[in-house]
């Protein structure tokens, strides 16, 4: 008796992101040829022919659908300032009530956190569109850092690539390693890339000038590679250390040190993109003293070690 196929509904509304949706539609929808035995069943809902960006999108069935599949996707949505449409957000309640598998690609997320499906979980998505998620939905704890978020029945992923990554986790929870890996095979992705998105997100030193700490930013980072105190930078601000720190929460968000530290790994990742230096050169170029102490920092901040970064983002 052949096995019935996993049934994946994906949901469409105006307004959704295409990449996201076709991404999901050419992992689930379209089995490798070394695969034996079924695949997934799948399906795009909407309520109408959808309207994504500069294409016209015909689904299959109405949102209703989204019930009766064992997996139900959610693509990004456009505009995150914007509520997601109530029909998307009621289809995609009463399929997890139903007992649906629910994830969500990029910003997708925020049609499952007004589901209530993320209250009381971890959840993630576009590293630029976390704080958003975060002050709307107080009661999901949003984890900026990674790639996807594994609940078990509800998923997360972060923003556009992250969704291939989600999609292909979810293949390899489904069908094991070996299949996956023939999938990311076939649609030439590696089957599990390292660390989090903090390796994608940059970090600018903030841009408005007329803040306390206006002078004191640029020439500590033309000052990187030397040892510096919150001693001395408070000397060099005329403040109290106590002033100084406040005045950096205020600015950046952080202590000094922290601050610090997060523009030393800046500065070692401009290093290692762009030049071929070794680690300790690096390390020392950054301020950050020795390689092992570079190393650490780094895969604790980044979230992969410093040699992989370079194999990701070497020009």
């Amino acid at each position: 008796m052949t096995p019935t196929p996993h049934s994946v509904a994906i949901a469409a509304t105006d307004g959704m992101l295409h990449f996201e949706l076709a991404l999901a539609y050419e992992v689930f929808g379209t089995k490798p040829d070394a695969v034996p035995g079924p695949w997934y069943d799948v399906r795009v809902c909407g309520p109408h022919a959808i309207r994504l960006g500069r294409f016209l999108l015909e689904p299959d069935s109405e949102l209703d659908v989204l019930a009766a599949a064992d997996t139900v996707i959610v693509p990004g949505l456009a505009d995150v300032d914007q509520p997601p449409p109530a029909d998307l957000v009621e289809a995609v309640r009463v399929a997890h009530e139903s007992g649906a598998r629910v994830v969500s690609l990029c910003t997708g997320v925020f049609a499952l956190a007004a589901a209530g499906l993320l209250d009381g979980l971890r959840a993630t998505t576009h590293w630029a569109h976390t704080g958003a998620l975060a002050a709307r939905f107080p009661r999901v704890t949003v984890d900026p850092d990674v790639l996807y978020v594994d609940n078990g029945s509800v998923l997360t992923s972060a923003g556009k690539a992250a969704a291939m990554d989600l999609c292909l986790h979810l293949v390899r929870r489904d069908h094991g390693s070996a299949i996956a890996n023939i999938a990311a095979r076939r649609l030439v992705v590696p089957p599990h890339r390292a660390g989090g998105q903090a390796q994608f997100v940059t970090t600018p030193v903030r841009a408005r000038d007329d803040h306390p700490l206006a002078g004191l930013l640029p020439w500590v980072m033309q000052r990187l590679d030397q040892p510096l105190t919150v001693e001395q930078l408070a000397r060099r601000s005329n403040l109290s250390a106590r002033q100084l720190t406040r005045h950096f929460h205020s600015v950046t968000g952080t202590t000094p040190l922290q601050w610090l530290l997060t523009q030393r790994i800046r500065r070692a990742q401009e290093l290692l993109e762009t030049t071929g230096d070794s680690v300790d050169a690096i390390a020392s170029a950054a301020g950050l003293g020795t390689a092992t102490t570079l190393r650490r920092h780094f895969h604790r901040t980044v979230g992969v070690p410093p040699d992989t970064y370079r194999q990701t983002f070497r020009a």
